[in-house]
């Protein structure tokens, strides 16, 4: 089953990480799931805790369509346990979401890629200084070398505490901190956040060009 939880403002789909084990080995092919309205599109990708994850094809139904291949698939053994599940949560309309495992997160690779030359270095600048552009939705000033010497000053802080410092409310911390991440320059640990051998190298830049 897939979860939901909010994610820059939206809802999107969690994968625990038992379910991604099975997706990867290929025994978990499809999942099913209530929603108001879907948070994920067909020939879209997941980034999950364990890697990505593609989203083959989305098709609403009814529960009373559902089979017993559809539980098989889902892993969840029965058709009756599949619709238990799905009682269990009745808002909404019912869901079959065929996927597949793609592989490990290139944000995981991308972290230890070191900024050797100019080039990168420049490329990665010039990404920063997009986010800190004034008029970007969310954005709080020029606020990527607050938050990257924040977090390396403070790793495996909690959020709330890393954000407090800089007096922002929890979820636009997070949301700022997913963009550094997507950058490859910090990861998220159990708790809080570390600044990764990429990051370190871009604050390290941003410094010496201020001094």
């Amino acid at each position: 089953m897939l979860g939901r939880r909010a994610f820059t403002g939206r809802p999107t789909v969690i994968l625990k990480l038992d379910v991604l084990a099975r997706i990867q080995s290929g025994e978990i092919t499809l999942a099913v799931r209530r929603w108001r309205r879907p948070t994920v599109r067909a020939g879209g990708t997941l980034r999950t805790a364990a890697g990505v994850v593609a989203i083959d094809s989305l098709e609403r139904c009814r529960l009373e369509e559902l089979t017993e291949d559809d539980a098989q698939r889902a892993g969840q053994g029965t058709l009756a346990a599949l619709r238990r599940a799905l009682v269990a949560h009745p808002e909404g309309d019912v869901y079959r979401i065929a996927l597949h495992w793609v592989g490990a997160d290139p944000r995981i690779a991308l972290r230890a890629e070191r900024l050797g030359s100019a080039e990168d270095r420049a490329a990665v600048q010039a990404a920063l200084a997009k986010l800190d552009a004034p008029g970007l939705r969310g954005a709080r000033g020029a606020w990527t070398e607050r938050v990257l010497a924040l977090i390396e000053s403070q790793p495996g802080t909690r959020a709330a505490e890393l954000a407090a410092v800089l007096g922002w409310e929890v979820p636009i911390f997070k949301q700022h901190v997913r963009k550094l991440k997507n950058l490859g320059l910090t990861e998220s640990l159990e708790v809080g956040y570390r600044i990764s051998p990429r990051g370190a190298d871009a604050l390290a830049a941003m410094r010496l060009r201020e001094g």
